[in-house]
């Protein structure tokens, strides 16, 4: 099973306000909007790329994935997506190949899709997340 497409790619930031200006801005991109994801505790705003979004993602509590991240590394990189199909199916074959996956199972993200994320061990040090769309939801790559 491949990748449908590069879904998004995730940038860790201290303040999504302090940095809007250089995405919309300087840089031209199409702002879509901000998204509060209290599962994950993070605030995200996405920009449009052409066919790619730009998602950057700020903690909204200190104990999340992503403060730790920011305490560890600082602002940048964060994560590439890729749409998949049936990513239960996926989740199951990269495991079968032995992946090392943080999530076994799929759960819910931004634009509601759900959602996996591959061990960055397991993949040359690259925190990989698996999107698919449920409930009806587009993507970029669907619209």
């Amino acid at each position: 099973m491949s990748v449908k497409a590069l879904n998004h790619i995730g940038i860790a930031v201290r303040s999504i306000d302090e940095q809007k200006a250089f995405y919309e801005g300087a840089l031209g991109l199409e702002f879509e909007g901000l998204e509060d994801v209290p599962s994950q505790k993070v605030r995200v705003a996405f920009f449009r790329a052409s066919n790619v979004r730009i998602e950057l993602l700020e903690p909204t509590e200190p104990d999340s994935t992503v403060a730790k991240f920011l305490e560890k590394r600082g602002e940048g990189l964060h994560h590439l997506a890729f749409s998949v199909e049936d990513i239960q199916a996926r989740i199951d074959e990269l495991k079968q190949s032995g992946f090392r996956m943080i999530d076994e199972q799929p759960r819910t993200g931004a634009h509601h899709m759900q959602i996996a994320f591959v061990h960055p061990k397991s993949s040359f040090g690259v925190l990989t997340e698996l999107c698919e769309p449920t409930n009806g939801c587009q993507t970029q790559d669907d619209e």
